[in-house]
């Protein structure tokens, strides 16, 4: 898969290109090739099995690709992991942390481990992720969504380009969901790479600037979110009477297509208030006005009509062919 080009904010700090791993006969990573900028948020995205967490354990060098070069900040992740990974910091799902220790106590002994990281650091990383008022509290007393917090102040100790996030909001209810993603966001203003990998469409659609997504061990796109999501037409549902003579008007254009319930990816709740005289069309939305007139002067009754946007869920399950992301 040849580079995508555009779309970046600043300079690169991660580059992923023709990364490719075998075990045994099986080629388990096939072509992996994105980069991650300086300042944006990447999504990482595809189901379980998919190859997210082989990827990322070659991003770190826990194991090593068959073919292909990982670079961070122009450094060899394989030839120079020394050099290249100083520019990392990296949580995967729930960070590793000491409960019966205070928040400040399991900083101080992941700081023993970095050269050069001091009291004002730790400090400076505890106002940054805004655990100033529990920081000297036992992390046994956290929520799930302070110890992530916690987890992001230990990975940011070293003053890393480049933030790995494996599920970051594995667990954590809406209101910290909300609040992670603000967080991330601020990181990514103050010029840090985040790379996040999820398996959450629509917290990948709101929180990331650009995205990969992988199925079976290949990348299928990488752009902009909202470039990719534009591929896909916005749907249009109907609620119309008679249903008939509607849908006969519908068939007559060429530049409308009727679709079936099996062929669109609905919320449950826009499917729960379908009625009888309900039909989803694909087409441009500023059909609709036109569209709506040539019903009312053939005497059918436009009882509703919802727009329904594109999302990176319908681009996901088109381009992996209906693959669950569970």
């Amino acid at each position: 898969m040849t580079k995508e080009t555009g779309g970046g904010t600043g300079n690169v700090v991660l580059s992923v290109d023709g990364v490719r791993k075998k075990i045994g006969r099986k080629w388990i990573i096939d072509d992996v090739t994105f980069d991650v900028k300086q300042g944006e948020i990447f999504g990482f995205l595809g189901p379980n099995g998919a190859g997210k967490t082989t990827t990322i354990r070659m991003l770190v060098d826990l194991i090593r690709p068959t073919e292909g070069t990982i670079t961070v900040c122009g450094y060899n992740v394989n030839r120079d992991p020394e050099k290249a990974l100083q520019y990392v910091g990296c949580i995967v799902e729930n960070p590793e942390v000491y409960t019966y220790l205070t928040g400040w106590e399991n900083l101080q002994h992941f700081a023993r481990m970095q050269p050069g990281v001091g009291t004002d650091r730790i400090a400076e990383v505890v106002e940054i992720v805004r655990l100033d008022q529990r920081i000297h509290d036992k992390v046994s007393t956290y929520s799930l969504g302070m110890r992530q917090r916690l987890g992001i102040a230990q990975a940011l100790l070293g003053r890393p380009r480049l933030l790995i996030l494996d599920e970051p909001t594995n667990g954590l209810d809406p209101k910290g969901i909300k609040e992670l993603r603000e967080f991330i966001r601020e990181l990514a203003e103050g010029g840090l790479a985040v790379f996040v990998s999820s398996h959450l469409l629509s917290e990948i659609q709101l929180l990331c600037d650009r995205v990969a997504i992988i199925s079976k061990g290949r990348v299928l796109a990488v752009g902009g979110v909202n470039e990719l999501v534009a591929r896909n037409s916005p749907y249009v549902l109907w609620d119309l009477e008679p249903l008939e003579t509607a849908r006969g008007i519908l068939e007559e254009r060429s530049d409308i297509r009727l679709l079936r319930l099996d062929e669109v990816t609905l919320d449950d709740s826009i499917i729960a208030g379908m009625g009888e005289g309900s039909l989803i069309t694909a087409m441009e939305d500023d059909l609709i006005p036109e569209i709506v007139a040539v019903m009312v002067t053939a005497q059918v009754e436009v009882r509703a009509v919802h727009k329904i946007n594109p999302t990176l869920e319908q681009l996901f399950l088109k381009l992996t062919e209906g693959e669950s992301i569970d």
